[in-house]
């Protein structure tokens, strides 16, 4: 399975403030819904970070995204190992398709394909 990027996920009540903050690190604001932004570096454009105020389509904020290149086969490899599921698989309108799973020591992520 390929891992095309791994992205902390940072719940937030202070988006522009701290898009602000992780600028003056050099990350720019490469996607914004008003209650989930991708700050990026511009050098290294898989170099990022998300804050999430809260979340919209989900039970919880998760704590990491991990975007692969096939998410129904790690989707399925994942219910086969027996880990929780805290989200089922589905399509977003915004173009992913994503499910959330807990991890060992309790962190919720956050695993996507772009369409």
């Amino acid at each position: 399975m390929t891992v095309r990027r791994v992205v902390p996920d940072i719940q937030s009540d202070a988006l522009e403030e701290s898009r602000d903050f992780y600028g003056l690190l050099g990350l720019e604001e490469v996607m914004n819904m008003g209650w989930v932004m991708t700050l990026a570096s511009p050098s290294n454009p898989t170099a990022q970070i998300i804050l999430i105020e809260e979340e919209q389509t989900a039970p919880v904020t998760p704590d990491i995204s991990i975007e692969v290149e096939d998410v129904d086969a790690v989707y399925e490899a994942v219910r086969a190992g027996g880990a929780e599921i805290v989200r089922a698989l589905q399509d977003e309108e915004w173009g992913v398709r994503r499910f959330f799973v807990r991890d060992p020591n309790g962190r919720v992520v956050n695993v996507l394909s772009h369409g």
